[in-house]
């Protein structure tokens, strides 16, 4: 191994290859198992591969860690991981664990795990990286920061207690937004809520956005009316109607009443039209401008970090006023237009004449045509005064089109697979029997 000593929450994300050097994965947690007397052992890796398939990658099989990667032996077994009884993942379930000291010292938080080589393919917990409540009633700041063995420690049981989130959150920071909802998917289900519960509002919509309509319905569920609603609000409007529309009526209708007005009415204004209609896949904020905007406004406007690609591909341009249902429809220019021309141009001279809008109840089918037809990845919606009301964006018709469990299916089923010519031999829990 290049490493003796590894810090767990530094390798999340990072990237696994065979010996050939070709990428297989990356990494999303380190499964230990306790032991009775000794500190607890590493069991091995939970791999995510392409197809957001999580699966199990055992210790004895990691050749190399050091660097922000991981070597293999080159053998990955595609069955998707689960998890047995009496492992735990170390990202997800110890990172934020109350312990005690064992010194009489006092209580701490565990931020860290160090995992440490104890013989050839056998690996061992063997430091924590703990931090202590803060000094006094100060706000401000942490506390102290203490290294621990095992041994000088011992958890605390507080019944009813959930286990802080903040560290297996921060640890989560970075990752885009499809990637943390098959992270907290992966999660045992009391630990998910925990998480969201302790998320950002916008992160876990972002989050929400991009799960199943099962899934999204499972977890809002769980989460108490006020924060449901506030979750709701930080959601692209077509996506919270399309939520609430899966939940029943009279929940519907309570969390639609503590949004806040303003989304509200635009989530009200979605469920009005069905689902397989432009007006039911739409979303009501494109990027609108009046004809007088110039290039440098219009391009400064789908700059905006929180925009999401294909709501920037372009510009709508209305008559006043210009907020949906807008003044009358003028046409859009198309980012890439607009990169031609000087930041003084008016938009009004570089609307699109071959595009034409749909109506809001031009059918689903009818919208992936045209978008098919001539490869646009938005689309307006305009209402029988050729008002402006929305866009239907390529995103949006490929939920509508894909099966509804695309999002958690990778392909045929999983098989035992090597990338060496060497058969695959059966996966081992280091000096703890089998796992396979």
């Amino acid at each position: 191994m290049s490493a003796a000593r590894v810090f767990v929450a530094r390798l999340a994300g990072c990237s696994v290859f065979d010996p050939a050097g070709d990428k297989v994965g990356k990494v999303r947690d380190v499964l230990v198992v306790y032991r009775s007397t000794d500190a607890p052992s590493v069991v091995g890796l939970i791999v995510e591969i392409p197809g957001k398939r999580r699966v199990f990658l055992s210790i004895g099989r990691v050749t190399s860690i050091g660097a922000g990667q991981i070597i293999t032996t080159g053998l990955i077994n595609l069955r998707r991981f689960e998890q047995r009884g009496g492992e735990v993942r170390v990202i997800a379930e110890l990172l934020g664990r109350k312990v005690v000291l064992k010194d009489k010292t006092g209580e701490a938080t565990i931020e860290d795990v160090a995992i440490e080589e104890t013989a050839p393919g056998e690996w061992s917990v063997s430091e924590l990286f703990l931090r202590r409540p803060r000094a006094g009633a100060s706000p401000f700041g942490k506390g102290p920061t203490v290294f621990a063995t095992w041994e000088q420690i011992r958890e605390k049981k507080s019944g009813g207690e959930a286990q802080s989130a903040e560290q297996l959150i921060a640890t989560y920071s970075e990752l885009l937004p499809a990637d943390l909802a098959s992270t907290l998917l992966d999660l045992p289900e009391e630990r998910r809520l925990e998480v969201a519960e302790e998320l950002p509002d916008g992160r876990l919509a972002d989050a929400l956005e991009e799960m199943s309509e099962e899934d999204q319905v499972e977890l809002i569920s769980r989460l108490d009316d006020d924060h449901a609603a506030d979750v709701l609000d930080q959601m692209q409007p077509d996506d919270a109607a399309d939520l609430i529309a899966q939940l029943g009526e009279e929940r519907g209708e309570a969390l639609l009443g503590l949004m806040e007005p303003e989304e509200a009415e635009d989530v009200r204004f979605l469920l009005s039209y069905p689902p397989d209609t432009a007006g039911g896949l739409m979303t009501t904020e494109p990027i609108i401008v009046s004809a007088d905007a110039t290039v440098a406004e219009g391009l400064a406007l789908i700059r905006r970090h929180e925009l999401a690609p294909a709501l920037g591909a372009a510009v709508c341009v209305t008559l006043p006023p210009y907020e949906p249902p807008t003044g009358r429809f003028l046409g859009v220019v198309h980012f890439q237009r607009m990169l031609r021309y000087p930041p003084h141009e008016r938009l009004g001279t570089l609307l699109d004449p071959s595009l034409e809008p749909v109506t809001a109840h031009t059918s689903a089918a009818e919208v992936s045509r045209i978008l098919a037809s001539y490869n646009l990845v938005s689309l307006p919606v305009v209402d029988e005064n050729h008002r402006l009301v929305g866009v239907v964006t390529i995103d949006d018709v490929l939920d509508y089109l894909l099966p509804d469990d695309w999002r958690s299916s990778s392909g045929d089923e999983p098989r035992p697979v090597s990338t060496s010519t060497a058969a695959i031999p059966t996966r081992r829990r280091a000096s703890h029997g089998t796992r396979s």
